[in-house]
């Protein structure tokens, strides 16, 4: 008899966190708050990933010491979210825990037998948004399933507890549409990067990659999207709308879109920048690169190549740059290399970080996720593995990786080097 793997792993966290159900929210966020520093510290690669993205998000202009604690609290925000799954399942009374500040601004346009768009992110406990929802509206909301077929079911059965449906993916715009044109909304989690999209936003100041399909839905049915924000508080979550944001259906849809997307994104942004450490930074936000290319260990959105103290090795390494560029198009580059180089670099770069002795290149910078270190300098790898580097890559290294794909006269031929390390066969 085979042994089903992911019915044992429900049944163990089912059983790990059931006892939950029966207790206060209070007492659930004080255990929460507990699990989840120690998750920071054990959860290396999310980690890693929190970091790096608060990093990268200089419009906040973060502190070293804001950086952490912020990273800590979203932790403790995504522990609390699990653990209150169970208490949700069991609530016979979501007005005990939720508030709407403004549900006339939504009830407005719902009572005039309008569609809604309901945009939201990642914030508190996004499952509160649905449930809320659909205490007062008829509506779906869009759900990607997780790997665990048991455990998504069970999520699924707390989202619809109220009478709402929650809709796979590949459905969105057909099921979207059909239930905007009935006057019910659509709820649509877009905090997620979406690099093969076509649209990007400066969230936070860099650049991210986000899908169109609120502003489409809404072009499409006449519509409006409504951004949603949700806040914990001491009683339970605190939620907000929006001004609608009304398609203008003067302007041709590659206009309208943007416009429409720009704004509400900026609703998103400054909600998030008011309480960072009820966000998910552990999500994969600044996404740049597609499967088509790279091997999943390498589809980093910041990377760091150090260059040598030596002039021949440099200039011979010049050259290739442009392959990694191709390679990593849209990617956030940083480049270190030895102060009193003159020449032009071959490529076009985000950050230039020069250094005189490479005991300068151990900044202490949790920006980086992959580090290709060509100076051959040691303390390079423990240093930015203990920040937010995925890997630290040198040339023996990439030609370990490649050696299997790689043909006699290639072997001294960097940017085939990089190729056959880096890419998928025949990708580039």
């Amino acid at each position: 008899m085979a042994v089903n793997k992911e019915y044992i792993q429900y049944c163990i966290i089912r059983a790990f966190t059931s006892p939950f159900g029966w207790m206060p929210y209070s007492f659930i966020r004080k255990i929460a708050n507990i699990l989840g520093i120690l998750c920071f510290y054990c959860m290396r690669d999310f980690r890693k990933r929190t970091l790096s993205n608060l990093a990268l998000a200089t419009d906040l202009h973060l502190s070293q010491k804001e950086l952490i604690a912020i990273a800590k609290k979203s932790f403790q925000n995504l522990v609390i979210n699990c653990l209150e799954y169970p208490r949700l399942a069991k609530e016979t009374d979501f007005s005990r825990i939720l508030f709407c500040k403004n549900p006339e601004v939504a009830m407005n346009v719902y009572n005039q037998g309008k569609g809604i768009i309901f945009f939201c992110g990642h914030q508190a406990n996004w499952e509160i948004l649905f449930l809320d929802g659909t205490l007062r509206m008829k509506g779906i909301a869009i759900g990607k399933p997780i790997k665990n077929n048991y455990l998504y079911r069970w999520i699924i059965s707390i989202r619809e507890k109220n009478g709402g449906k929650i809709i796979h993916p590949r459905n969105a715009v057909l099921e979207g549409l059909r239930a905007l044109k009935k006057g019910s909304f659509i709820g649509i989690v877009g905090d997620q990067g979406m690099p093969d999209s076509g649209y990007s936003f400066p969230f936070f100041g860099r650049r991210a990659w986000t899908s169109t399909a609120p502003a489409l839905l809404g072009y499409k049915t006449g519509c409006p999207i409504i951004f949603a924000s949700t806040q914990r508080t001491s009683k339970g979550y605190e939620i907000h709308y929006a001004d609608p944001i009304w398609p203008d259906l003067t302007k041709p849809l590659d206009e309208a879109i943007p416009l429409m997307m720009d704004q509400a994104l900026h609703l998103m942004q400054k909600s998030i920048a008011q309480n960072p450490g009820e966000w998910l930074w552990q999500h994969n936000r600044w996404k740049q690169q597609t499967p088509k290319v790279l091997y999943k260990r390498f589809r980093q959105d910041c990377i760091c190549i150090i260059l040598p103290e030596e002039k021949e090795k440099l200039q011979e390494l010049l050259p290739h740059l442009a392959t990694l560029k191709a390679i990593y198009e849209n990617t956030f580059f940083s480049i270190m290399l030895p102060s009193d180089h003159q020449t032009p670099l071959p490529i076009q770069v985000d950050e230039i970080i020069p250094y005189k002795d490479l005991k300068e290149t151990l900044t202490k910078d949790f920006r980086f996720k992959l580090i290709f270190n060509f100076a051959n300098y040691p303390p390079l790898y423990r240093h930015f593995q203990r920040l937010s580097a995925f890997e630290v890559l040198d040339l023996n290294i990439l030609k370990e990786l490649a050696k299997e794909h790689l043909k006699e006269e290639e072997l001294h031929d960097f940017s085939q080097i990089f190729k056959k390390s880096l890419c998928r066969p025949g990708s580039i």
